[in-house]
């Protein structure tokens, strides 16, 4: 079965009080990007963590990823401090 159709992970998502969401077999909607995004996020961060780590090691990643990841295509500057430059956030 697919990871996300396992017993293991829907055993983790009951305990957790989660309800996943899933289309019908054979629909494939156009958000390959965002299952894409979400099966890793739940393979690598969640299915093994508790809810309340998983929710840190989001936030702390979130945090990373706006404020010190640079991006040459901004110039070598983190998304925050491109939009700081812009005038965008004091």
């Amino acid at each position: 079965s697919t990871p996300i159709k396992s017993s293991a992970a829907s055993d983790v998502y009951k305990r957790q009080g989660l309800v996943r969401s899933m289309s019908k077999k054979g629909c494939s909607p156009d958000n390959a990007a965002c299952e894409g995004f979400f099966g890793r996020l739940k393979n690598e961060m969640f299915l093994g963590s508790s809810l309340d780590d998983f929710a840190r090691e989001l936030d702390d990643y979130i945090n990373w990823y706006n404020r010190k990841r640079n991006k040459l295509s901004l110039g070598g500057l983190s998304p925050l401090e491109y939009r700081q430059h812009l005038g965008f956030v004091a």
